[in-house]
């Protein structure tokens, strides 16, 4: 008991104290951390993914999104997320070798998280936190952050990441 509670104390103080998404990092399969701080004075989309989703071939329009800007500032992070009847039922490092080999993924992808309920991964309370506290309401969903660390869009699972409301709101962050 007293281990949880110095954990939630933790996670609470965290919370509080961040004042943008770079104080925030998440672990990846590799045993690595991908240190949100890093894409400082980058332009940010932060996505939750799934290998087994309607949405998944997204993932190849990610990539394309992501070369499109990357020499521009511009940085995309998958999160996998098994809680959307169970799309990403494989471990860790599978999911990176699925994102990898079938749809060319480059971008840095951590492990799975919560995402919504009362488990909520820090980063993802803070984002949803940033928006309105609205659920997350299915895989691929995506969060735009600027250069400054701020979350400053919400795009629904359905919005494809080459829309053009995508990109003119990257391209406005650039």
């Amino acid at each position: 008991m007293k281990t949880f509670l110095i954990l939630l104390s933790t996670m609470i103080f965290s919370l509080a104290s961040a004042k943008s998404v770079y104080d925030f990092e998440l672990p990846q399969s590799n045993d690595k951390k991908i240190q949100l701080s890093k894409y400082k004075n980058n332009v940010l989309l932060i996505v939750n993914i799934a290998t087994r989703c309607g949405y998944t071939g997204q993932l190849g329009t990610l990539e394309k999104l992501y070369q499109k800007y990357k020499a521009k500032g511009f940085m995309i992070v998958g999160v996998p997320s098994n809680e959307f009847m169970g799309q990403s039922p494989e471990n860790n490092k599978e999911i990176v070798n699925i994102c990898q080999r079938e749809y060319g993924v480059t971008f840095p992808i951590g492990v799975k998280q919560k995402v919504k309920g009362s488990e909520t991964n820090p980063l993802y309370k803070y984002l949803k936190g940033q928006t309105g506290n609205k659920e997350i309401g299915w895989n691929f969903e995506k969060f735009l952050i600027s250069k400054e660390g701020k979350v400053v869009k919400r795009f629904k699972s359905s919005v494809e990441p080459l829309s053009s409301d995508v990109t003119k709101a990257i391209e406005s962050l650039l």
